[in-house]
C-alpha cells in the first residue's frame, strides 16, 4: 500500500526548505566577506533591496567583523525622542516599508566608525533582528585611570589607541573620526569592583568647579589635571569622561509594529540605546547592554539602554542585561505638550517644551486625547483627534471632534492616551549605572517580575511630570514581584532618588482627594537596603507593600537625607502588612505627609512606628 500520507509530508516539508532557501539572502552574494575591515554599508543595501523581492526574507551575515562608515550611508531628517536635534541622521542599516524580514547576524561583530545609527527601523513590520554584538572601535566617550591622586592635581592614563585625545587651551579635547569634542561630565567606577563609587551621583566624582581644571601632557597617554578638585577619586579606579552629543541611537524603530530583537550585546552607541517611538508590539530578549568585558571597556551606552517614547501594544523585556549606562536602563513614558491658544472651543496651537521632544506626529484621527491640568496635574476631560497639523517641529494645531471644556485653559497640558503600552520587564540583570533602574509612566497593564538590581540611585522610579521633562503617564496597574534589591541601589543620589522605590510625579500643588498615580502593589521581594529610604510613595490611591523580605547589608555607610523606611506623601488606601525585616533595619517607620492614618493599613507583628 502506497502511504500518501508520507507522501505528502514529504512534500510539505521539501515545500518549506524550498522556500526557506529562495527567501534567504546572504551580504556574501554580494561579495561581502567578514574580517576585510571594508566599509559594508552599500553592500548591506544591495543585499536589503533583494530581501524586498522576497516573500519572506531572511537576510545572512557569514559570523565575523563588518565595519560600517558614514560614506553611503542614508541620511534622514528624523526627531528623535529624548535626543538632540541634528539635521540629518545617518543610518548604517535602514529597515524601510519593509515586512517579514530577519535579519540574522549569525553571531557577527558589527564595527561602526564616526557618528552613525547602527539599526533603523523605519515604518515596518514584523521584523527580527538577531545574533549580533554592537561596538565602536574609538569609543563616542573615553575612560582613564586614575595613577596618583594629590592636593593639587590629579594624574590619569589614557588608552591613546582607543581614546586619541589633544590638549587645546589647557583642555582636554578628545579626537575621532571626522568629529572633536571636549570632556564635559566624569563618573568614576571603581577598579575591582567596576561599580560606580558611592555618593558620587548628580553631585559628581570631582566636586563643584571642577571644569576650572587645565591639563597638562605628562607623555604618552598620561595627563596631570591640575586643580584643587573638591572631592578626590581613589587612585586606580576610572574616570569616564564624558563628551560628544546625544545625536543617535544604537538601534532606532519608528512608526513600526511586532519588532523583535534576539540576542544583541550592545556595548556602545552614540545616544540612547534602543530607542522605540510610535511603534507597537515590541519585544527585546537576551539583549545586554554592557561594556565589552574583552576591552576592558568600562563603560556601555552614552545613556538610556532601552527607551520607549509614545508606545502602544505589548512591550516585554525579558533576559536583558544592563551595566554602566550613562542614564537610566529603562524609561517607559508618553510627552505631554502645552496649550499654547485656543482658538475655538474644538481647535488648540500646542507645543512639545523639551527641546529634545519636537517635530513628532504626535495624533492622528480617532486617538484619545487627556486634558491635565498641570498644577494638580488632574485629567479634567478627554477628547477625540478629528486632525493634526504641524506649524513647526515646535508648535502643532489640534482640532477634536467634540467641544472641549471651557476648564481646560491655556497653560493645561495633553497627553496622548492611544500611545500607552503595556509592558513586561523579567529576569533582567541592572547593574550599576549612572541613575535610577526602570523608570516607568505609562496608564497599561505594567509587571515587573523577576529582576536583579544593583542601581546606584533607586532602582525603580515612577514619575510623570506636564511641567519639567513633559513625559507624561500616571500608571494604573503596576505589580512589582520576585525582584532582588541589592544594596549598591540607593549609593548615590540623583534627581528623584528618594527610596529603592521612588514614586515621585512632580506635581506643583497635589490635591489630596485626587491622586495622580494608582494601583501600585509591591509583593515577595527581597530587598537588601543599607541605608534608610525604603519606599517614598507621593500622590498614589491603592498602594500595597506586603510579603516582602527586608534584610539589613552593613556595607555601605548610610548618608541619604530622609531618615524614614516608608514615606507616605498624599496617598490613599495605603496597605504595609506580612514583611519581615531582619537584622538591624535603619528606622523601620512611617512618615505620613498629608496623608490621614486611617488611609493606612498596617500589622502589629511588623513592630513600624508611625511619624
Amino acid at each position: 500500500m502506497i502511504n500518501l500520507k508520507g507522501i505528502f509530508s514529504a512534500i510539505a516539508v521539501l515545500a518549506c526548505v524550498t522556500s526557506s532557501a529562495q527567501d534567504t539572502v546572504s551580504v556574501s552574494e554580494f561579495g561581502l566577506k567578514p574580517g576585510t575591515r571594508e566599509n559594508a554599508v552599500l553592500l548591506v543595501q544591495k543585499a536589503l533591496e533583494k530581501c524586498m523581492t522576497k516573500h519572506n526574507p531572511v537576510l545572512l551575515f557569514p559570523k565575523g567583523r563588518y565595519d560600517f562608515w558614514p560614506q553611503y550611508a542614508v541620511e534622514k531628517m528624523y526627531y528623535e525622542s529624548n535626543t538632540d536635534v541634528i539635521p540629518l541622521r545617518r543610518c548604517a542599516i535602514l529597515i524601510e516599508n519593509m515586512n517579514n524580514l530577519t535579519v540574522d547576524c549569525g553571531g557577527s561583530e558589527f564595527i561602526f566608525h564616526d557618528r552613525i545609527q547602527p539599526f533603523t527601523v523605519d515604518h515596518s513590520s514584523d521584523i527580527v533582528i538577531r545574533n549580533v554584538s554592537i561596538d565602536w572601535d574609538i569609543p563616542l566617550t573615553a575612560q582613564a585611570e586614575i595613577t596618583d591622586v594629590q592636593e593639587n592635581y590629579i594624574d590619569i592614563s589614557i588608552n591613546v589607541l582607543e581614546s586619541p585625545y589633544i590638549i587645546e587651551n589647557d583642555k582636554l579635547v578628545f579626537t575621532g573620526e571626522g568629529w572633536k569634542s571636549s570632556w564635559n561630565g566624569v563618573m568614576e567606577f571603581e577598579h575591582d569592583s567596576r561599580l560606580i563609587t558611592p555618593r558620587t551621583g548628580d553631585p559628581g566624582c570631582l566636586g563643584d568647579g571642577w571644569q576650572d581644571y587645565k591639563a597638562q601632557d605628562l607623555g604618552y597617554g598620561l595627563v596631570r589635571l591640575n586643580y584643587n578638585f573638591i572631592r578626590k577619586p581613589a587612585r586606580g579606579n576610572y574616570l569616564v569622561l564624558r563628551h560628544s552629543a546625544r545625536d543617535h541611537a544604537g538601534t532606532f524603530i519608528t512608526g513600526s509594529k511586532n519588532v523583535t530583537i534576539l540576542n544583541m550585546n550592545m556595548y556602545h552607541n552614540a545616544g540612547l540605546g534602543i530607542l522605540s517611538q510610535y511603534s507597537e508590539n515590541l519585544t527585546f530578549r537576551n539583549v545586554s547592554c554592557v561594556p565589552d568585558p574583552a576591552k576592558n571597556r568600562i563603560l556601555s551606552g552614552h545613556d538610556d539602554g532601552f527607551h520607549y517614547s509614545n508606545c502602544k501594544g505589548r512591550i516585554v523585556v525579558d533576559s536583558c542585561r544592563f551595566l554602566a549606562l550613562m542614564d537610566d536602563p529603562i524609561n517607559v513614558h508618553g510627552t505631554c505638550v502645552r496649550i499654547m491658544e485656543r482658538q475655538d472651543d474644538r481647535t488648540m496651537v500646542c507645543k512639545f517644551m523639551h527641546n529634545q521632544s519636537i517635530g513628532f506626529e504626535w495624533a492622528r484621527a480617532g486617538e484619545k486625547i487627556g486634558f491635565i491640568e498641570n498644577e494638580a496635574m488632574n485629567t479634567i476631560s478627554q477628547g477625540t483627534v478629528e486632525s493634526f497639523k504641524a506649524i513647526s517641529p515646535e508648535v502643532f494645531e489640534i482640532s477634536f471632534r467634540e467641544p472641549v471644556s471651557p476648564a481646560v485653559t491655556v497653560g493645561d497640558a495633553l497627553e496622548n492616551l492611544t500611545w500607552t503600552p503595556d509592558v513586561n520587564i523579567r529576569n533582567s540583570f541592572f547593574g550599576s549605572n549612572r541613575a535610577r533602574g526602570i523608570l516607568m509612566t505609562t496608564p497599561g497593564k505594567v509587571i515587573i517580575e523577576n529582576n536583579v538590581f544593583e542601581s546606584s540611585g533607586s532602582a525603580i522610579l515612577i514619575a510623570g511630570d506636564a511641567n519639567g521633562w513633559y513625559e507624561s503617564g500616571a500608571v494604573t496597574d503596576v505589580l512589582i514581584t520576585h525582584n532582588t534589591f541589592r544594596d549598591p541601589c540607593m549609593t548615590s543620589m540623583y534627581q528623584f532618588c528618594e527610596g529603592i522605590i521612588s514614586i515621585f510625579p512632580e506635581i506643583p500643588k497635589p490635591e489630596f482627594n485626587k491622586p495622580f498615580h494608582r494601583n501600585i502593589r509591591i509583593e515577595n521581594n527581597e530587598f537588601h537596603p543599607y541605608d534608610f529610604p525604603i519606599l517614598f510613595a507621593k500622590s498614589v490611591d491603592g498602594l500595597s507593600f506586603t510579603g516582602n523580605r527586608l534584610i539589613r547589608s552593613t556595607k555601605y555607610q548610610p548618608f541619604h537625607h530622609s531618615k524614614t523606611s516608608f514615606t507616605l506623601e498624599n496617598c490613599l488606601n495605603v496597605t504595609i502588612k506580612g514583611n519581615t525585616f531582619e537584622g538591624d533595619i535603619l528606622g523601620k517607620n512611617i512618615s505620613l505627609v498629608n496623608t490621614p492614618r486611617k488611609q493606612l493599613k498596617l500589622d502589629k507583628q511588623q513592630k513600624l512606628t508611625i511619624e
